[in-house]
């Protein structure tokens, strides 16, 4: 019975825990790439050589899908990284478009 009652509070902090992180998401129609990214993204794949910022934008792409280089000894990289990667690729070509034409 004292194991029930250690759970129950435990349980509660989870689940609104995980309700802050469900309604601090992104709504559908908000951009996920900045106008710095999609011209940093644009200026990499046009084959220029790449500056210490646009690494950097690029790095907060593929943090904001997912990626999270900081794990140590990850068992699913490259896989989570290619992940990340196909995803910025998808919000590039969806939200990016004007700032290829550029």
């Amino acid at each position: 019975m004292k194991t029930s009652l250690k759970i129950g509070p435990s349980l509660s902090a989870l689940v609104l825990s995980l309700a802050g992180c469900s309604a601090a998401g992104t709504s559908q129609g908000a951009p996920h790439l900045s106008a710095t990214q999609c011209a940093d993204l644009t200026a990499i794949r046009n084959g220029a050589p790449p500056t210490r910022g646009q690494n950097l934008s690029q790095l907060a792409a593929l943090r904001a899908a997912g990626y999270d280089p900081s794990i140590r000894f990850d068992p699913h990289y490259p896989e989570d990284l290619h992940a990340a990667q196909r995803q910025v690729d998808l919000w590039y070509q969806a939200e990016c478009q004007p700032a290829r034409a550029e």
